[in-house]
């Protein structure tokens, strides 16, 4: 299962709000959203602070996405 978080940065285009905007009001790093760029992994506070800046719920900015089943091999002969 992986993350997603195009709903955020769709969210921002929405509400015009740019992504150092955030940055600034929240005191985030450029490395935190370099990482949601990536589409990894943040912290709870990281997603609280974004949500309350935004005063949206967590689930408008982030999904989370089940991988795919890896493929079984078939084995040697029985």
């Amino acid at each position: 299962m992986h993350v997603a978080y195009n709903k955020l940065f769709k969210l921002l285009i929405d509400k015009g709000v740019s992504i150092a905007e955030v940055r600034k009001a929240t005191a985030m790093s450029s490395s935190t959203f370099t990482r949601l760029r990536r589409n990894e992994p943040v912290t709870l506070v990281v997603l609280l602070k974004i949500a309350e800046y935004l005063d949206c719920d967590i689930s408008e900015m982030c999904e989370f996405i089940k991988d795919a089943p890896a493929e079984q091999k078939t084995g040697g002969a029985q």
